[in-house]
C-alpha cells in the first residue's frame, strides 16, 4: 500500500482540523541559569547541525546569566539562515540563546514528536525562509512561524487523534533510527579519517619547515556583490555561504553567476589558488578553505578571500582542516555572533612546508601525501559510494514517507 493510501485508511474520513502554530504550542518563556548548563545540555545555533540532522555536544557553554530553558518534547528550531534547516526535537532539559527558538506544546491533543515531524516537512522550511528577515544573515519571522498551519487529525476525539499522530511518529521514525545508525559509522569513520589526515600532517620526525602564511602566498580579498546581481548566465562566482555549505575540499565548478558588466570591479580568484571563508556563525566554519581547480578565474564575494601561492593548492587545503590549523586560526577570529577571521593575525598562522630547501621534492611530497588523503576523503564522505550513499538514499525515503503522510486534506480555500 502506498503512503497516500496508507494515509487515508487511517483516516477513515477522520475530519482534519488545521490550526496555526500559535494555537497549539508557544515559545518557552522560563530560564534557566548558566551554572545548570554543559556541553550536552546547552544548544546554540552552533552546535545545531545543518538539514535536519540534530544536535552535538557545544564547544562552548556560557558562564555567566539565564539562558532561554527548554524541555524533554520542546522543538528546538535555529533562526538564523533559516535556509539551513537546522531543527531538534530535545530529549533533554537544557538551555539556549536568542538564535533558537524554543517551540513548546501546549495542547494536550498534540504528540511532541509529531509536531517535530510537521515542523520537519519541507514546507515549513519553505514557509521559514519565504518570511525571514535580512539579506546577509537572514532570521526566521517569529511572529510568522507561530501563524504557520499545523495538521490536527480527529481534533474532537483525542484518543483517536493521538492513536493516528502516533502511528505517524511510529513509521517515521523507524526511518530516522536506520539513518541514525548509519550516520553515527559514519561520524566514526570520518573520526579516524581526522586522526590520520592530523597525524599525516604533523610531520613528526621529517625534514619540515612551519611558515607562516605571509611567507607562503598572500590573501586577496574579494569585492561586494549581493542577491540582486545574481544571473542565470554571467561571470562564474562564489559566494562565502557556499564555501562551507556545498564544497569539500575542493571545487572546480561555481554554483553561482553574477552580472557581466560587473567584471571590472570584481576580484577573482586564479585556478589553482585556495578560496577562504571570511565569516561564519561558527568558528569552526569560518576560514574554511578550498583549493580552486577550474580551468578559468572566478570572482569571490568580499567576505571571502584568494589565497595565491606556489604550493600544491589542496596539500593547504587540508592542512586548514588540520586541528593544528584550527588551533592557532582560533586566536584570530572575532568574538561576535558572527565570526570573522582577522586577516592581518591569520597571516601568522603556520602551515608545514616539506623540504623547504628543495622546491621540487616539496612537491612531490604534497602531491602523494595529497593522493593519499583524496583516497580517505573519497571513502569518508564521498555521496557516491558507500555510507553517505545508503544514507542519502534513507534521507530521501524518509522524506518521501514524510510528505505522504503529513499530506492531510486542506480545506477548500487553502488547496485552491
Amino acid at each position: 500500500m502506498s503512503a497516500a493510501g496508507f494515509l487515508e485508511k487511517l483516516l477513515d474520513g477522520a475530519v482534519v482540523a488545521w490550526v496555526p502554530l500559535g494555537d497549539i504550542a508557544r515559545y518557552s518563556t522560563t530560564r534557566i541559569g548558566s551554572d545548570q548548563l554543559n556541553e550536552s545540555n546547552y544548544v546554540g545555533v552552533d552546535n545545531l547541525l545543518q538539514n535536519r540532522a540534530g544536535r552535538v555536544d557545544s564547544n562552548y557553554v556560557p558562564t555567566s546569566g539565564n539562558l532561554t530553558e527548554f524541555k524533554e518534547g520542546d522543538v528546538l528550531i535555529g533562526n538564523i539562515r533559516p535556509y539551513l534547516r537546522k531543527i531538534w526535537h530535545a530529549d533533554r532539559r537544557g538551555g539556549t540563546n536568542g538564535d533558537v527558538l524554543v517551540v513548546h506544546p501546549t495542547d494536550s491533543v498534540l504528540n511532541s514528536r509529531y509536531l517535530f515531524q510537521v515542523l520537519t516537512d519541507e514546507d515549513f522550511f519553505e514557509y521559514n525562509i519565504q518570511h525571514s528577515k535580512g539579506a546577509k544573515m537572514p532570521r526566521g519571522s517569529k511572529p510568522h512561524i507561530l501563524q504557520y498551519i499545523v495538521p490536527i487529525p480527529c481534533p474532537d476525539d483525542p484518543e483517536k487523534s493521538l492513536a493516528i499522530q502516533g502511528e505517524i511518529v511510529r513509521i517515521l521514525d523507524s526511518f530516522t533510527e536506520l539513518t541514525a545508525e548509519l550516520t553515527a559509522e559514519l561520524t566514526a569513520r570520518k573520526k579516524q579519517y581526522n586522526h590520520y589526515r592530523d597525524r599525516l600532517l604533523s610531520f613528526e620526525g621529517g625534514d619540515v619547515e612551519w611558515k607562516p602564511l605571509d611567507e607562503i602566498g598572500e590573501f586577496i580579498r574579494g569585492k561586494r556583490f549581493t542577491k540582486a546581481d545574481y544571473v542565470d548566465e554571467g561571470i562564474g562566482a562564489i559566494h562565502y555561504g557556499e564555501i562551507y555549505t556545498h564544497y569539500g575540499v575542493f571545487a572546480h565548478k561555481t554554483l553561482s553567476q553574477v552580472r557581466s558588466d560587473m567584471a571590472a570591479s570584481l576580484r577573482y580568484a586564479e585556478p589553482n589558488d585556495v578560496v577562504i571563508a571570511g565569516v561564519s556563525e561558527t568558528i569552526e566554519d569560518v576560514g574554511k578553505a578550498v583549493a580552486w581547480l577550474g580551468e578559468e578565474k572566478v570572482a569571490i564575494h568580499d567576505d571571502s578571500y584568494a589565497f595565491r601561492h606556489n604550493m600544491n593548492p589542496k596539500f593547504i587545503a587540508y592542512a586548514m582542516q588540520t586541528n593544528a590549523f584550527h588551533d592557532q586560526k582560533a586566536k584570530y577570529v572575532s568574538s561576535g555572533k558572527i565570526k570573522r577571521l582577522l586577516i592581518d593575525g591569520v597571516k601568522n598562522v603556520r602551515l608545514p612546508v616539506p623540504f623547504p630547501d628543495d622546491p621540487d621534492k616539496s612537491l612531490e611530497e604534497q602531491t602523494r601525501i595529497v593522493e593519499i588523503l583524496d583516497k580517505f576523503d573519497t571513502l569518508a564522505t564521498s555521496i557516491s559510494e558507500g555510507l553517505p550513499r545508503e544514507i542519502e538514499l534513507r534521507e530521501k525515503q524518509y522524506a518521501y514517507y514524510r510528505d505522504q503522510l503529513l499530506n492531510f486534506p486542506k480545506p477548500d480555500a487553502e488547496a485552491a
